[in-house]
């Protein structure tokens, strides 16, 4: 009889390198990459860091260009004094090298501990003795946490995500300029819903249509890129009362107020365009609080400068919405930062719109208006109503990247 001599799964290899392939062009250019890294050590020199282990997708993202599927598995970047590497899963073969800037390292799922000896054998490589290492507390989970501690033994794990959120709020000249395609593109997935909404039509054909339009674009603007991530909001009568419904079957009616939501996704760079509609003549009620609501939307886009402070745009809204009696149905704050940004992944939460934030506005940082109240069902005026612009602050005002227009004398279709 003859035998074949087969591995065995505890004999297969915990790391590889997988080089397959040669690297793509990135989102942005190396010096750009190279920048963010090193405005990431000097946070490391300030806290005096052996190295940093990045585990979140804005991060990971944010200083290699690799945006990571989890699927259950976890991913990290290594950040050193000399270079960088990413720890991939081994079913995602050597596409996150060809996608990532600087080294690669690839664990394998023979053993369960291999992501975090992944981890450690990057810094052991690199002639690193674990001491001091950053961790983002923001996003890892405390199971996480403690076995990266027991991987690098010894070591003392510090928070970096802070810093590293506060570095994120700057937008380099590279970035506004993503940011500003994915509003523009954000228009155009605006433009297509609004031409495929009629009576009888569904939440999600419509839906379908935007984000049909938006990919496509997408993919004529960044020809190099992952064609991922990007959808629409699109929602109708009681459901426009949440600003994250998602599109259902619902089926449109003469009278309905709209809510147009789209999010193009570009290379992980999240843009929206936000708009009230309605399918035929808004009643009286309607009428009126959607035009307190443009309001609101006007009035904050004018206080978006450089100097202002979040938490004073806020309370200078507030009482234009309790002059109306209308600020219990206020849902959320007003704005927030862009950038690498997601539905799962990613905020800046130093950089909200909101009363208990008291960041100064810069030049350099991108931030929406986006104000919404709700009337609840069974009540006059009932449903949502929310615009959404993009703002990138300047040195001496700031730039609306939104051009989609807003308001009953634009957006009343005939119904």
């Amino acid at each position: 009889m003859t035998t074949t001599n087969i591995q065995s799964v505890t004999d297969l290899e915990r790391l590889k390198v997988l080089h397959n392939g040669d690297k793509v062009a990135l989102t942005f250019s190396d010096a750009e990459l190279e920048q963010r890294i090193t405005n990431l050590r000097t946070i490391m020199q300030e806290l005096r860091l052996d190295a940093a282990v990045l585990t979140s997708y804005h991060s990971i993202k944010y200083y290699s260009d690799f945006l990571f599927t989890s699927f259950g598995r976890s991913y990290a970047m290594v950040v050193t004094p000399t270079d960088t590497v990413t720890v991939t899963a081994n079913i995602d073969a050597g596409m996150p090298w060809r996608r990532s800037y600087g080294e690669n390292v690839v664990y394998t799922d023979w053993k369960r501990d291999n992501y975090f000896f992944a981890i450690s054998e990057a810094l052991r490589t690199r002639g690193i003795t674990p001491r001091r290492i950053g961790v983002e507390d923001d996003s890892l989970p405390v199971s996480q946490r403690q076995r990266i501690a027991a991987a690098l033994e010894g070591a003392e794990l510090v928070d970096v995500s802070g810093a590293a959120m506060r570095q994120r709020m700057i937008k380099s000249a590279e970035e506004i300029e993503v940011i500003k395609h994915g509003a523009r593109i954000g228009d155009l997935g605006g433009e297509a819903i609004r031409s495929a909404i009629a009576v009888g039509a569904t939440e999600y054909e419509i839906a379908l249509a935007g984000t049909d339009a938006m990919v496509r674009e997408i993919a004529r603007t960044f020809p190099d890129s992952e064609i991922r991530d990007t959808w629409v909001w699109f929602q109708s009568g009681i459901n426009t009362d949440g600003a994250h419904n998602w599109p259902t079957t619902r089926r449109l009616q003469s009278g309905d107020i709209l809510s147009l939501n789209c999010f193009p996704m570009s290379s992980g760079y999240y843009t929206a365009l936000e708009r009230t509609l309605f399918l035929g003549e808004p009643d009286a009620r309607s009428l009126e609080l959607w035009n307190i609501n443009v309001e609101v939307h006007r009035a904050g886009l004018e206080l978006i400068k450089p100097g202002a402070v979040c938490k004073d745009i806020a309370a200078e809204l507030n009482e234009i919405y309790i002059s109306y009696g209308l600020l219990p149905n206020r849902t959320f704050g007003y704005g927030h930062s862009f950038g690498v940004l997601s539905h799962y992944y990613g905020r800046e939460a130093g950089l909200e719109l909101r009363e208990d934030i008291d960041t100064v506005l810069e030049p350099g940082m991108v931030v929406s208006m986006e104000p919404m109240i709700t009337v609840l069902d069974g009540q006059p005026g009932a449903g949502g109503y929310r615009e959404h612009d993009i703002l990138v602050v300047g040195d001496t005002g700031a730039e609306n990247i939104t051009r989609f227009p807003f308001g009953p004398e634009h957006n009343i279709i005939p119904g």
